[in-house]
C-alpha cells in the first residue's frame, strides 16, 4: 500500500499539472508534438522515457485489485506500449501524430480532460483519503 500511495502522490498532481498546462499553453503543445514527431532523436527518446517510467512502475506496482490502485498499473502498462510504439514504430507515431495535430481541438481536450480527472483522483487517494 506504501508504494500505491507514493505513485499516487507522484503521479496525481503531475497529470493535473499537465492537464493544466495543455488546456491553457494549446499551441505551445501542439507546436512541441509537431517538432518531436519531425526529430527522429525525439520520438526516440520520449520513447526510452515513457518505456523506462512504464517499467519501473510496474515492476514496483503490478498490483490488478478492482480498487483505485489497478489505475497506477494500468497506466504502468500502457506507458511500456507506449514507450515500445514510439521506439519500434516511429512511422505510426508519425501518422497518428498527424490525424492528431490535423484535428487539434477534438484531440486536446478530451485527453486533457480524462488526465486532469484520473490525476485528481490520484491525488485524492494518494493524499486525502
Amino acid at each position: 500500500m506504501q508504494t500505491s500511495l507514493f505513485l499516487a502522490k507522484l503521479m496525481g498532481p503531475f497529470m493535473i499539472v499537465m492537464a493544466a498546462a495543455i488546456a491553457l499553453n494549446s499551441d505551445h503543445f501542439k507546436k512541441a508534438i509537431e517538432e518531436g514527431m519531425n526529430s527522429p532523436i525525439s520520438l526516440l527518446i520520449a520513447g526510452m522515457l515513457t518505456l523506462v517510467t512504464g517499467l519501473a512502475i510496474v515492476n514496483t506496482h503490478n498490483v490488478w485489485t478492482l480498487d483505485w490502485r489497478v489505475i497506477i498499473t494500468l497506466l504502468g502498462w500502457l506507458s511500456i506500449i507506449g514507450g515500445i510504439i514510439r521506439i519500434a514504430m516511429p512511422g505510426l507515431v508519425k501518422s497518428i501524430g498527424e490525424k492528431a495535430l490535423n484535428n487539434w481541438s477534438s484531440y486536446q481536450v478530451f485527453p486533457a480532460v480524462v488526465f486532469g480527472l484520473l490525476g485528481l483522483y490520484l491525488t485524492y487517494e494518494g493524499y486525502l483519503a
